[in-house]
């Protein structure tokens, strides 16, 4: 591929794949944040002391922090195409299912399970990433998609006022809040599997010399890390002997 067709190849690839990410980071962001807009009509109407509000906030990221890492490991180890599908779908069904808490067990376990659930996706994305930007692309890429975060408040905000002024089937706006902000997670986790390739090589809205192009780039990259990083071992072992 010429040179001066590869910056167009890049663009493609960020036009089709970060827009979607985009948007999956909005939902997160929302469902993550939601309890804040809900909590003061939630602890209302469900006697919550502050203590057991503020120790459910908190319990989120209990489960948050242990399976980080897991989800992590499983996007470059598995398939991020699934594994970001799997996460979508579970967080936004553990998501509705908050609207359903009656006591603080209820609660502190939806919290734990919502931090679990959606915990591999934000460092998942971050390594699929690697996928199809190179290192010279990449900061860009993933400062685009962190973008989402003050959107999503712009969005958020207003979003859960509407929403939490409804009163349907005799629940209260609360409760529609955590269903309305959580079913979005469990469509877009089924769209996931059919729209995100894990590889440039199944990518087909790429032409052939676009995807060849890419996918020699990044493996390049990948053998140059690997030889530093084989030279740096060897550096160490050459300091000690």
């Amino acid at each position: 591929m010429p040179p001066s067709a590869q910056p167009a190849t890049v663009r493609k690839i960020a036009l089709r794949l970060l827009f979607f990410l985009f948007l999956l980071y909005i939902v997160a962001f929302l469902d993550r944040v939601n309890l804040s807009f809900a909590g003061l009509d939630m602890t209302r109407d469900l006697n919550f002391s502050d203590r057991v509000f503020g120790l459910g906030a908190g319990i989120f990221f209990i489960g948050y922090m242990l399976f980080e890492i897991p989800g992590a490991l499983l996007v470059e180890r598995w398939s991020a195409r699934k594994v970001i599908a799997r996460i979508l779908v579970t967080w936004g069904i553990v998501t509705v299912l908050v609207a359903l808490v009656r006591t603080p067990g209820q609660f502190y376990a939806a919290r734990f399970l919502l931090g679990a659930a959606e915990a591999g996706f934000f460092p998942g994305v971050l390594v699929y990433l690697t996928h199809w930007f190179r290192y010279e692309d990449r900061a860009k890429a993933a400062a685009l998609f962190m973008a989402a975060i003050p959107v999503a408040n712009v969005i958020g905000s207003p979003l859960a006022g509407a929403i939490l002024n409804v009163d349907w089937g005799g629940w209260p706006g609360w409760r529609w809040l955590f269903v309305l902000e959580g079913i979005p997670a469990v469509v877009l986790g089924i769209v996931t599997i059919y729209f995100l390739p894990d590889w440039p090589g199944e990518a087909k809205w790429l032409q052939g010399a676009e995807r060849e192009w890419i996918t020699q780039e990044l493996a390049r990259e990948r053998e140059a890390k690997l030889l530093s990083n084989a030279l740096r071992s060897q550096r160490r072992c050459e300091c000690r002997a």
